[in-house]
């Protein structure tokens, strides 16, 4: 566990490529640029969610600037689902395995990533040291008082990780591994970086607004007493009526995962909020606001508080051209 080191921790939600809405955070937060970096006249340190790359317009450009104030010491980012993506996308898969990469190059997959590929494009060389740079993001940061992860908080895995792993940084090895279904990394991977999930009943599906097709939805990782599918779902898209009314079994409520309410305040991304940034419960916020979807860029302003202050909430709205 990490200990706090700075005297203001400003914590910053999922960026995809909108560099520019980076900037007026920054400065709307205080951060002004020094040498080629933004820093906080007041020491405060920014610290981000992961999720840096793919869908945006100046992807590269929000790397570097994020890459520069991390070299500096000036910001801390974790790993999201998308650079482990990446990572994935560009590492060959163990022989015998089945597949040619890690993350299979489908129609699908190349859609998540192909603004990133096409905007390095003119810079491979710049784009291998980001997947280089990329195994130096940890999964999740523990700083006692709060904690971030990109998705979802889980002892039962993380423990076991940070055994293996102290700086908490995968490595070549871990992402290979996770080409077998059930692996160690697999579980790791999918709970800290997609969060918690559920089938949806009788085999259905359901297509989302991004247009992919899913059986699964993504579920509450703090419900103390769902009593209904409704109850626990957490996307942007809901379920349909007679699902959300559905009661949950017994074993269904017994795997749910409950982040405590006297754990250390946690933040999390991923999850693409809408309306007006709020904690969702005291020790517990997601800065993901679908910024590249025309949304907010989410930060918060942490001070030592113990619980979390919607007052400390920071947003800039984005605007057509991010």
């Amino acid at each position: 566990m990490a200990e706090v080191e700075h005297p203001g921790y400003d914590i910053i939600g999922d960026v995809h490529g909108c560099a520019q809405t980076l900037v007026r955070l920054l400065e709307l937060l205080g951060y002004r640029q020094q040498a080629g970096v933004w820093r906080h006249p007041e020491g405060r340190q920014a610290l981000f969610l992961g999720d840096i790359v793919d869908r945006g317009p100046r992807i590269r450009e929000a790397l570097h600037l994020v890459r520069d104030m991390v070299d500096a010491g000036e910001a801390r980012c974790i790993m999201g689902n998308h650079e482990f993506n990446a990572l994935g996308w560009e590492t060959p898969a163990p022989a015998g395995s089945g597949r040619q990469f890690v993350r299979e190059h489908t129609e699908r997959h190349h859609r998540q990533i192909r603004e990133t590929l096409e905007q390095f494009a003119a810079w491979p060389q710049e784009w291998k040291a980001f997947l280089d740079w990329f195994y130096q993001l940890p999964l999740f940061l523990d700083l006692g008082p709060l904690r971030l992860v990109h998705a979802c908080w889980d002892d039962s895995l993380i423990q076991p990780f940070a055994a293996q792993y102290p700086d908490a940084c995968i490595d070549d090895e871990f992402v290979r591994a996770s080409v077998e279904r059930d692996s160690f990394a697999v579980q790791v991977l999918d709970r800290l970086l997609r969060g918690t999930d559920m089938r949806l009943p009788h085999g259905q599906t359901m297509t989302g607004k991004d247009g992919l097709t899913r059986a699964f939805f993504r579920t509450k990782f703090w419900e103390e007493d769902p009593q209904t599918y409704g109850d626990i779902v957490f996307q942007p898209d809901g379920l349909p009526e007679e699902v959300a009314a559905r009661p949950l079994s017994d074993d269904q409520k017994a795997e749910l995962l409950v982040y405590g309410r006297d754990e250390p305040i946690l933040f999390v991304g991923h999850y693409w909020q809408q309306g007006k940034p709020h904690p969702i419960r005291p020790n517990l916020a997601c800065l993901d606001y679908s910024a590249v979807k025309y949304g907010k860029l989410v930060a918060y302003r942490w001070d030592g508080e113990r619980h979390l202050d919607r007052n400390h909430f920071v947003w800039v709205d984005v605007p057509r051209l991010a």
